[in-house]
């Protein structure tokens, strides 16, 4: 097995390399150093090599992962860094090139509160069918905006491998679909047959390509999604409610569901956390905790 440095010196050796003629500000190098670092701690804790071989694909993990541990000004400053070192330094990408922007989801948790079902549902009724479908599947499943454009019934695409609890889905009927996150990492949800029913019979004949918030998705029903989806739930919510928590809050909503549900059925709440946060795509139950102030 081959022998790498520590992230520390791969982390400096980086910025020795680009401190002059690239990064010019002592600030910025230092900021990018203390980036970098991050990187090297988990691609050794995961084994997955050397700082300077990360691929975009596995750049994209990397931020998919610590969207859910840090807030937007980090995840920003990391994925600069990165992006930096791929273009002026291991030429992973070229000059045109950019990693996608993703957002953080610890600040979008810790700003947004969860909807009760009967709000949801003044909100559907508020809707345009093709909306309407797309906010009840997502506070079916507890789904992201961009997620409901990565649809796919599970047959078709299979979730990545990760480590899943034999209560994953305990005391839910439907059918299993996967998503994939920005990251590229796709996970396995469940939708209530008569909803999966509706989205089977909007399933496009050929697949089109959707671009969201400058990324590109591949989407095979004719559902909204992204930011057109989640404007079209704060503007339904604001004219019912008079008010909106995004659509994000949605997910809110399903957490705190899946825990009444799981802790009805018998699971403790420590198991009930770790399955309703598998079930969520989150790395760490940690996280889910935010969804259930």
């Amino acid at each position: 097995m081959p022998r790498f440095s520590s992230p520390q010196k791969q982390a400096a050796s980086v910025i020795k390399q680009l401190q002059g003629n690239i990064l010019k500000s002592v600030s910025t190098a230092n900021n990018y150093e203390k980036s970098l670092l991050q990187v090297a701690k988990y691609i050794q804790e995961n084994q997955l090599g050397s700082l300077r071989k990360i691929t975009p694909e596995a750049a994209n993990m990397y931020l998919e992962h610590r969207r859910q541990q840090v807030g937007q000004k980090t995840l920003d400053m990391e994925r600069q860094a990165l992006q930096c070192m791929m273009i002026h330094v291991t030429k992973q990408l070229n000059h045109t090139q950019k990693l996608p922007v993703i957002e953080s989801e610890l600040d979008e948790a810790l700003k947004t509160r969860s909807y009760p079902a009967h709000q949801i549902k003044m909100i559907i009724e508020a809707q345009l069918p093709h909306n309407a479908l797309a906010t009840e599947i997502a506070a079916a499943a507890g789904l992201r905006a961009h997620e409901l454009l990565t649809l796919q019934p599970v047959h078709q695409k299979a979730a990545d491998l990760r480590p899943s609890l034999g209560t994953k889905w305990h005391g839910l009927n439907g059918d299993r679909f996967t998503v994939t996150g920005k990251g590229g990492l796709t996970r396995e949800v469940v939708i209530p047959t008569h909803l999966s029913e509706q989205l089977q019979a909007r399933k496009l004949t050929h697949p089109i390509q959707k671009i969201d918030r400058g990324i590109y998705y591949v989407q095979h029903y004719d559902i909204a999604g992204g930011l057109n989806w989640s404007s079209s739930f704060s503007s339904a919510s604001k004219r019912m409610l008079g008010w909106s928590n995004g659509a994000h809050g949605l997910r809110h909503s399903y957490a705190q569901s899946r825990m009444d549900m799981l802790q009805r059925l018998g699971l403790s709440r420590a198991l009930a956390l770790e399955t309703v946060s598998q079930e969520m795509g989150h790395f760490r139950p940690e996280i889910t905790k935010v969804y259930l102030r």
